[in-house]
């Protein structure tokens, strides 16, 4: 096993902490470039910086004449999937917006309580991991949902709640979380997290991903735990529906500025969406993405999901991806699952411990 040099660690250190991503005082100044570039009938409350007359944005072109997409790009958010209850309107006001992001950056910051369970886990402040240190695009959208109107995941089928309980009741009758290793969340076992997709969704931390162009395919590939992404343009046919994948498969084609991509073949194990009424979607999902540079420094991100055995109809959802620093470093997942073998460890050893008690307690009677 190569070792290395305390150097050449601080070094590694400082060269991430020069490429960390824009600072939380400046985005609350209102000093960060991440607010989305108005569009043509996009309704985005933010006030614009071009100039009357200006051209309409052309982005650059790869070398076979695409417009180009690639580089690291950051979809960090404030904004929620879904609109809160208690908020009616499409859009913060800036003043509003700046009261929310604080209130965010604040709780981020919040330290832990000694010898609490959370306080086990890595102090997300310290290690730069929280969303206040990211690259966040300032939208004033009070929520990511635009369809329906109400900003809000449309009402589930019958048959979406039967199978959240089916899962549920499964899961119960093989035990607790920590009785076995399948039992665990798939985070925790390393094989897929938040922010893979598609869709592509904020991960909460890591939330960096760097596209790659080549003729006649794009590469998307997700910093948290390096999921990685083919997207062929050239027209094939989506595979046989009994071929599934965690991240289902994509085929892309261009429409003009927009790179539109179609995924379907999903096992299911990866839900889309979730919010009320149980689980989210089922293996039927088709996600259908649409990005669309519209500055140097953003990506217009609107994706749509269908699927009929989870949602009464489609819905649809707005981010934006915004230019950030590379290089993507390396995600290591509980360096080959050590962590959990731990984890299961340690819970083998409390109910160890548990018996001992009560077996004392019993025989000192």
């Amino acid at each position: 096993m190569r070792r290395i040099s305390a150097g050449a660690l601080a070094i590694a250190v400082a060269m991430m902490w020069l490429t960390a991503n824009t600072t939380a005082d400046q985005q609350a100044a209102g000093a960060s470039t991440a607010k989305p570039a108005p569009r043509q009938g996009s309704g985005q409350a933010a006030a614009s910086t071009a100039k009357p007359g200006a051209k309409p944005y052309k982005a650059p072109r790869t070398p076979d004449g695409q417009p180009d997409l690639g580089g690291f790009w950051s979809n960090a958010t404030y904004t929620p999937l879904e609109r809160a209850q208690n908020i009616t309107k499409e859009y913060y006001t800036p003043e509003e917006f700046k009261k929310v992001m604080q209130d965010a950056q604040a709780r981020d910051e919040t330290q832990t309580t000694p010898g609490t369970t959370a306080d086990v886990h890595y102090d997300f402040t310290q290690f730069g991991l929280d969303k206040s240190q990211h690259t966040i695009a300032q939208n004033l959208r009070t929520s990511q949902i635009i369809d329906p109107p109400d900003g809000r995941l449309p009402p589930q089928v019958p048959a979406a709640a039967a199978r959240a309980q089916a899962q549920a009741a499964e899961r119960k009758q093989q035990g607790g979380q920590y009785d076995r290793v399948q039992n665990m969340p798939n985070g925790s076992r390393c094989i897929i997290m938040g922010g893979a997709g598609p869709p592509l969704r904020d991960a909460g931390y890591n939330s960096t991903y760097h596209i790659v162009q080549g003729q006649g395919n794009v590469m998307v590939l997700t910093e948290m735990i390096h999921d990685a992404r083919i997207i062929p343009l050239d027209n094939r046919p989506a595979p046989p529906s009994g071929l599934k994948q965690w991240v289902g498969m994509s085929r892309g084609r261009w429409e003009g500025e927009t790179l539109v991509v179609e995924t379907t073949n999903f096992n299911g194990r990866n839900p889309v969406g979730g919010g009320r009424g149980g689980g989210g979607s089922s293996d039927a999902v088709k996600v259908t993405e649409r990005f669309t540079r519209i500055s140097d420094e953003q990506i217009e991100y609107k994706f749509t999901v269908e699927d009929p055995n989870t949602w009464t109809r489609p819905w649809t959802a707005l981010n934006y991806l915004q230019k950030t620093n590379g290089p993507i470093f390396e995600f290591a997942c509980h360096e080959t699952n050590i962590g959990v073998s731990g984890i299961l460890a340690g819970a083998r050893a409390d109910e160890k411990r548990a018996a001992e008690a009560a077996g004392a307690k019993t025989g000192s009677r």
